[in-house]
């Protein structure tokens, strides 16, 4: 048996209403704390991915060209001998 009291129906509505303001004041507070730490990271001096992954390639390669001057060296150096 169903009874209709509207006490009850007004507070539903109400908690209802309530729990959406919420809901969306939580997403409001996330976006803004993203983008408040995403100025504050982007104020550091961080590089980029991509210009990590470059100067990478660019130390792996003078590493690279040091072994080959180092091996030259020493051949040059034994025929001197």
């Amino acid at each position: 048996m169903q009874t209709d009291n509207r006490l009850f129906d007004d507070f539903a509505k109400f908690m209802n209403g309530a729990a959406g303001t919420i809901a969306g004041v939580g997403r409001e507070a996330e976006s803004s704390f993203r983008e408040r730490m995403k100025d504050w990271i982007g104020g550091l001096d961080f590089v980029s991915r991509d210009e990590f992954e470059a100067v990478k390639a660019m130390a792996a390669a003078a590493r690279d060209d040091a072994d080959a001057l180092k091996t030259r060296l020493n051949t040059l150096e034994a025929k001197k001998k």
